[in-house]
């Protein structure tokens, strides 16, 4: 360490080291966003089918909690990368140190699928230690950057902060493009890997800037004095009072890779004479970005500084303001895509434009803003409790896309392959219901059944917790243990509703394709004489264009529980058109495995997804519980209340705020 400059250089230069922590940061960056692009329809879409045979697919509020959940922890490790290096290596070896650890969270990703562990286990390796190695750079990387500067040159150090926040944003850009991309034609191995690749160039190329770097010693005693400090100890309590309205910023701000993404799959995807991946709608923020900081830099600030002075926690508080205006945007869309129409993705980059300028107005304000505010040093530690409160977001993100699910037989589904017959008149317990297993047909003939035959039978003791009542739930698998049927006392009178639906749709145009599903006033009075075992009305919802569900309450009488008997719905349109346009279209990956895993089954499957279906028809399927008390516009419109309210928060915050910045080469305390 001793070969290494400690101290900034006397001059009014750029410090030398910065072109290779930018190009880093650019290269890291294109690996973290490549991966978490896609990383909610992999979930969705993919992530079930990586087993043979498929797995249960996740629902969407699943898939959003799971985001969320590696979100927090990315944001989560930087605390614990913070103290290490502040206290004990010094920013470089941790850097160093996790980025390996980076690499192979990367490697476990692409590696999903193969022998060993299962495809979520594969997940759930990979995902850890690349929140592992990404949270442990993050606050070095940034507090990095400001330990180049003296007071010399401190007048360059908002530039180059911009620029670092536009190399992160420039290498985000191409991978949002590019790895949705990777992952519709060459599957998932190949979309995880190439981040991957980009990891490894990022930690050899921030290896090889090691001798230009202003390399700060670790504090050692001296950092916990100063954590512990009076001045420390008050610094962090007077930016945590900040940090916790930006949290709730940062809940709304990171659902544009989860919410949104899956908003974009029931939006009219052609816009500007491109057929976009639902994912790559997210390369809008980084484009824009780019564009609207330089505009925000010369123009927006001035003008507004002409008004009012315009002070960093002033750009904090209006950011928050405007973040509520663009997710209420998104609640607007919302609310028409569940009123059945198929708005176009425009909408969502005209939201995006608004969240942005709330990003650049809270986020890059913030991060200098940490910076300044921190003790020489706590750099580290402050620019890591500033990333707690992008942990604290996705956290509070994640634990609402939990309470909202209902649990459902599912989690019963997903273990059927494991499941053994149970002895006569015994009984096991699989995630909270309990179930007895028999075979329909001996194990040493399964082999002679075809696909479409029942083998085996898993009952579930219903409400009443006894076998052989009403309230049973039968669930029939094949010899793949893929679910075939659920039989439930509440099928007839769904079936009946359903009828009642489908003759509204196909009555209500002549033209397949503008045929239409009654919305929930119409649906419920269409159904309204039917009642289900416990003399309750039935509960019809449209959630898009093509899907629709009936709910009856179950044996225990009440809406949104785990007795709730539903059929799920979706529209197979023939279309002609979309049919004669897809027709030269390449098979998918996912097309490709459909097929592979579901044979003829897969294959109709995918046709009717390009429009060449026989003849328009309406599928449905029957399950248990599995439904969501927070949805559609309802759950958009929750989050942009939460928004406005934390913006309300923070002003008596900024208005009281006391503080003071601290440079790199002022005197360390003693």
């Amino acid at each position: 360490m001793a070969a290494y400059r400690t101290t900034p250089a006397d001059t009014e230069h750029l410090p030398p080291g910065i072109p290779y922590i930018i190009g880093n940061e650019a290269a890291e960056r294109f690996s973290y966003y490549g991966m978490r692009t896609i990383l909610t329809v992999f979930m969705f879409r993919y992530l079930h089918l990586m087993s043979n045979p498929a797995a249960v697919a996740m629902s969407r509020a699943e898939a959003q909690e799971h985001y969320h959940t590696f979100s927090s922890w990315v944001y989560f490790f930087p605390i614990l990368g913070a103290i290490v290096a502040d206290a004990f290596t010094g920013k470089y070896r941790i850097i160093i140190w996790v980025s390996v650890l980076y690499c192979l969270g990367h490697l476990a990703l692409a590696l999903m699928g193969g022998s060993g562990l299962s495809a979520e286990h594969w997940m759930w390796l990979g995902l850890f230690l690349i929140a592992l190695g990404s949270g442990g750079i993050k606050p070095c990387v940034s507090a990095h950057v400001g330990d180049q500067f003296g007071r010399r040159n401190e007048h360059l150090m908002e530039k180059v902060y911009q620029w670092f926040y536009f190399s992160i944003n420039f290498g985000s850009t191409f991978s949002t493009l590019l790895t949705p991309w990777l992952l519709e034609w060459y599957g998932p191995h190949i979309a995880f890997g190439v981040p991957g690749v980009l990891m490894a160039i990022a930690t050899l190329m921030f290896w090889l800037g090691r001798n230009t770097y202003i390399h700060v010693p670790p504090g050692g005693t001296a950092f916990l004095r100063e954590v512990f400090s009076r001045d420390g100890v008050l610094t962090i309590l007077r930016l945590s009072l900040v940090y916790l309205c930006i949290a709730v910023f940062w809940a709304l701000f990171d659902q544009t890779s989860s919410a949104w993404v899956l908003q974009a799959e029931d939006m009219n995807l052609r816009w500007l004479g491109i057929d976009w991946l639902p994912a790559q709608i997210q390369v809008l923020n980084p484009v824009l970005v780019m564009a609207m900081i330089p505009l925000f830099q010369f123009l927006v600030y001035p003008a507004i500084d002409r008004v009012f002075r315009l002070t960093p926690l002033r750009k904090i508080g209006l950011g928050l303001f405007v973040m509520a205006a663009g997710f209420g945007l998104s609640a607007v869309v919302q609310g028409w895509i569940d009123g059945g129409t198929r708005p176009s993705v425009a909408w969502q980059f005209l939201a995006y434009v608004i969240i942005t300028a709330a990003e650049i107005m809270v986020s890059i304000t913030g991060l200098e803003f940490s910076y300044a505010q921190a003790p020489k040093t706590m750099k580290s530690v402050i620019m890591a409790v500033w990333l707690l409160s992008v942990s604290l977001g996705n956290y509070v993100t994640a634990l609402v896309n939990n309470w909202i699910q209902v649990p459902g037989i599912n989690a019963v589904v997903a273990r059927a392959a494991d499941l053994t017959p149970t002895a006569a008149g015994g009984e096991a317990t699989v995630a909270g219901w309990k179930l007895r297993v028999s075979d329909t047909v001996r194990p040493d003939v399964w082999g002679s059944r075809q696909e479409t035959d029942p083998v085996r039978e898993i009952r579930l003791a219903g409400h009443d917790g006894a076998f052989d009542t009403p309230d049973d739930v039968l669930l029939s698998f094949n010899r793949f243990a893929t679910l075939l049927g659920v039989q439930t006392r509440e099928d007839a009178v769904l079936d009946s509703a359903t009828a009642k639906i489908d003759a509204f749709f196909f009555a209500s145009s002549a033209d397949d394709t503008a045929k239409e599903l009654p919305g929930d006033e119409a649906g419920a009075t269409l159904v309204a004489d039917l009642r289900d075992s416990g003399d309750r009305p039935l509960r019809y919802h449209r959630i898009t264009r093509d899907r629709f569900r009936l709910a009856a309450d179950g044996p225990d009488a009440t809406a949104f529980t785990a007795d709730d008997v539903i059929l799920a719905a979706t529209v197979v349109r023939a279309d002609p058109d979309e049919a004669a346009r897809l027709k030269s279209k390449p098979l998918t990956w996912w097309e490709k495995r459909v097929i592979e895993l579901k044979g003829e089954d897969g294959r109709r499957e995918v046709e009717a997804g390009r429009g060449q279906a026989p003849r328009t028809k309406i599928d449905r399927e029957i399950t248990v519980g599995g439904l969501v008390t927070l949805e559609g516009a309802d759950y958009y419109w929750f989050w942009t209340a939460c928004m406005a309210a934390a913006a309300v928060a923070f002003i008596p915050i900024a208005v009281f705020f006391r503080g003071r910045p601290h440079l790199q080469d002022e005197p360390t305390a003693t």
